[in-house]
């Protein structure tokens, strides 16, 4: 277990010493969320008079969880790069062919994946404070929306670099991407009440990781919500996780079988 903490902490402060060589890449992943929420929190503040949506607040404050946690879930999709370059490289059979812990790889790339998430997250919820939007949960409040922030964001981690694993390819990662991050977000609440859509869309986000994020950070911020609206998707994230993370490092033995 020692061993494994240890595996776990250098390869993680390995991922972070690579991403703060170039920022760049964690800005670009903050234009496309800010857009979302700086245009669509203008242009639709009037929604929340529709009869039927559930917020008592601006339109601003109800889209703030969902561009949190879509910023997370977008950075967390390409998660897997790093691992394709690990192995186009040749690292990460040195790894694999080494006493490294597969556990300590998967973590350590989901632990880089959440410190980067959490800063992102920090900045969405300050520009919607700058422009406006006020949440009663407070401090508290902000710390289980990025609870929510950690496990989303862990994963889809893990669902990337799994694919990764599994074939190798910056490719197929983009593809993956584009695949499940918009339709995800789209079949969830994040931007819309799901009273207001489709049955079968509010059908479908009952299922869907994304939508039990949204929902806790947005419980979380209201800061009067029932104890279930909070800790009922938390759990659901967390049962998520360690499958996911479980599936992840088992997608190690089909790299080694390929090589």
């Amino acid at each position: 277990m020692r061993t494994a903490t240890q595996h776990t902490a250098l390869l993680t402060a390995r991922a972070l010493r690579s991403v703060s060589r170039v920022p760049v890449f964690m800005v670009m992943n903050l234009v496309q969320p800010m857009l979302w929420l700086l245009l669509f929190g203008a242009l639709f503040r009037s929604v929340v008079e529709i009869p039927g949506f559930g917020s008592d607040g601006t339109y601003l404050e109800f889209i703030t969880p969902g561009i949190v946690m879509m910023t997370a879930m977008f950075g967390a999709a390409w998660a897997g790069t790093t691992f394709v370059q690990d192995m186009e490289r040749g690292v990460m059979d040195r790894f694999l062919a080494s006493p490294t812990s597969r556990g300590a790889l998967m973590v350590a790339s989901m632990a880089c994946q959440a410190v980067i998430a959490l800063a992102q997250a920090l900045v969405v919820l300050g520009v919607a404070w700058l422009c406006g939007a006020r949440f009663d949960g407070g401090l508290g409040g902000v710390g289980l929306l990025l609870l929510g922030v950690v496990l989303l964001t862990a994963i889809f981690s893990a669902l990337s670099n799994a694919f990764a694993l599994l074939t190798g390819q910056q490719e197929a990662l983009i593809g993956l991407s584009q695949m499940i991050t918009l339709p995800l977000m789209f079949l969830s609440s994040a931007i819309m009440d799901p009273r207001l859509s489709p049955a079968w869309v509010a059908e479908v986000a009952r299922y869907n990781p994304f939508d039990w994020a949204v929902r806790l950070g947005r419980a979380a911020l209201d800061g009067s919500a029932p104890a279930s609206e909070i800790w009922g998707p938390a759990a659901l994230l967390a049962a998520a996780t360690v499958i996911m993370a479980w599936v992840a490092t088992r997608a190690f033995r089909a790299r080694q079988k390929s090589v």
